[in-house]
């Protein structure tokens, strides 16, 4: 059996790394082939086969594989051979409107993305929430699964807290420190109008953030993938630049506390049960302008939202009020978002794949079943 993994366009990172690894701890007898970025090749490791997306090889990977593990559109052109299976796993719970609900897309964008979802025989749903919103997005007719998602499985592994240490050890963070993570997402006009190789806003006061929290807090910066490249950090300032880290979940484990604005990190965060707080400073303008909310954040969102860096830095000053007063709020959103993460995603998934190396072609009983009560 060949099998094909592509996650972000050329990363060994998500729920096809989860896969991938899971797969190989069994022992399955496969063949198994990475897609890959230049930037990124450095970041596999030794033992993984790749061939460079987008490169002749990787057409002719995808033309030969029985099963493509993907958690992104692949807008490549390529046939897929009859017999080959699709699982898109996708890659995160939706609050900003995707694919056909976007407010806003470059023209001709969206045609060639249904391509790649003609493509797709089975989706991956984190939680019933998300299940309708993929159907009506993505006009996916085929099966979806509420499994939740591989990727997050070891954020209730018994590793995790080894994880934690190795990681924090890595990144030269002290027992005593504080580490925040801040991952906010991309901005659409930033991207499809680049107006210059450093333009992504930086929303926070790191003067601010220091002098307010001293040495114990340290920031640490977790840029989308779309934009990691389009900011520059100043050597010695509090802030740490983790946007090439290959695998967001280890940062998760390692952090203390989360702040993000908009981006799907959020849900994957409340995993843990650690403080998450939200500085939304151009909320209008995103939701009503730019791409557009399914819900609404401030009503849902765990925490109150804050407007400015001096809000957020007061709040990180003081942080275990602001998450006692928050305790109903987070329960609720957790319950929502995240009652499928239960350690154990990645084995649901395993059992879409049946012994001859192929996903059934209907609904499967997974946990929280195909999406026919959702939808």
């Amino acid at each position: 059996m060949n099998i094909v993994y592509v996650a972000f366009r050329g990363h060994f990172s998500d729920s096809p790394r989860a896969i991938y690894e899971e797969l190989v701890r069994r022992g399955v007898d496969a063949t198994h082939t990475w897609l890959s970025a230049p930037h990124t090749r450095a970041s596999f490791p030794a033992d993984v086969a790749t061939v460079e997306f987008g490169s002749p090889e990787s057409i002719a990977a995808l033309e030969a594989a029985d099963l493509v593990v993907s958690n992104d559109h692949i807008p490549l052109d390529w046939e897929k051979r009859p017999g080959t299976t699709y699982l898109q796993t996708w890659h995160g719970t939706p609050l900003k409107r995707i694919h056909n609900d976007v407010l806003w897309a470059p023209e001709g964008r969206l045609a060639y993305l249904e391509h790649d979802i003609a493509r797709w025989d089975h989706l991956l749903s984190p939680n019933p929430a998300s299940t309708p919103r993929f159907r009506q997005a993505f006009g996916f007719q085929g099966p979806v699964h509420e499994t939740g998602y591989p990727r997050n499985d070891v954020l209730s592994s018994p590793e995790r807290d080894a994880v934690r240490a190795r990681v924090r050890a890595e990144l030269g963070i002290a027992d005593g420190q504080t580490a925040v993570l801040y991952t906010p997402t991309w901005r659409d006009d930033l991207v499809f109008n680049k107006t210059g190789p450093r333009d992504f806003e930086f929303a926070i006061d790191i003067d601010d953030f220091s002098a307010r929290l001293g040495d114990d807090h340290v920031l640490l910066l977790r840029l989308h993938n779309m934009v990691m490249d389009r900011l520059e950090v100043a050597e010695g300032s509090a802030v740490r630049d983790v946007c090439g880290h290959p695998d967001i979940s280890e940062l998760y484990l390692a952090a203390d506390v989360m702040v993000t604005d908009y981006s799907s990190t959020m849900f994957d965060f409340a995993i843990t049960g650690k403080p998450l707080l939200f500085l939304t400073y151009d909320l209008e303008y995103f939701q009503g302008e730019l791409r557009g909310f399914y819900f609404d954040l401030a009503e849902v969102a765990p925490t109150p939202l804050l407007r400015t860096s001096a809000e957020l830095v007061e709040a990180l000053a003081d942080l275990d009020a602001v998450m006692a007063r928050s305790a109903d709020r987070y329960a609720r959103f957790r319950e929502t978002f995240c009652s499928l993460e239960d350690g154990h995603a990645t084995e649901r998934v395993l059992d879409l794949i049946s012994p001859a190396g192929t996903v059934p072609a209907g609904p499967v009983n997974t946990r929280g079943g195909d999406d026919s009560a959702h939808s």
